[in-house]
């Protein structure tokens, strides 16, 4: 069961990093309010009681309060987009792939 959860929240930390490197010039490890989402988002993802644990956004139970479910949506539309044009291929392949 926490298998897929852990590859999850290993994808979680790769976009959060990415987009906390590229949007908020962090340079080393994730500025406060980045680490206060990744806390959040692990916490969450330790909670969820779906097995399989479904990708959040088709999920029927939305678990995230909103103002964080709106970062979320922020870092992976960016994170996703910035790997696809830089040819992060591998990363967005290993994570659809996981579900």
């Amino acid at each position: 069961m926490g298998d897929g959860k852990e590859v999850y929240k290993q994808t979680l930390q790769r976009f959060i990093g990415l987009y906390c490197r590229k949007k908020h010039l962090s340079k080393q490890g994730l500025c406060p309010d980045c680490q206060d989402l990744l806390q959040y988002a692990v916490q969450r993802t330790d909670a969820c009681r779906q097995d399989p644990k479904p990708p959040c956004k088709f999920c029927p139970i939305h678990c995230y309060a909103p103002s964080y479910r709106q970062k979320i949506r922020q870092v992976m539309r960016y994170s996703g987009l910035y790997m696809i044009l830089h040819g992060r291929l591998d990363w967005l392949v290993k994570y659809l792939l996981a579900r």
